[in-house]
């Protein structure tokens, strides 16, 4: 049987100096607007992957399961 994810796209455009404070743990949550509006809150560190020298900037889709837990995040352009 076929999973169907829900998935909501948003822009991100998060400096290196502000990622750090997820990275040591003050912060341990995302909160972002979707492009529908929607508020998004999620692990800091499903960002990891995407950060480079000067923070984690780009487009952005996340896919939650029926139960609204994470399964992925993806870059795109």
């Amino acid at each position: 049987m076929h999973q169907q994810y829900r998935r909501i796209s948003f822009g991100l455009s998060l400096s290196y100096e502000d990622y750090l404070e997820y990275y040591q743990g003050i912060a341990r949550n995302v909160r972002v607007r979707a492009h529908n509006g929607q508020i998004i809150v999620f692990p800091a560190a499903k960002l990891r992957p995407f950060l480079v020298h000067n923070g984690v900037h780009g487009q952005f889709v996340i896919s939650f399961d029926e139960n609204n837990k994470f399964v992925s995040l993806e870059r795109y352009a």
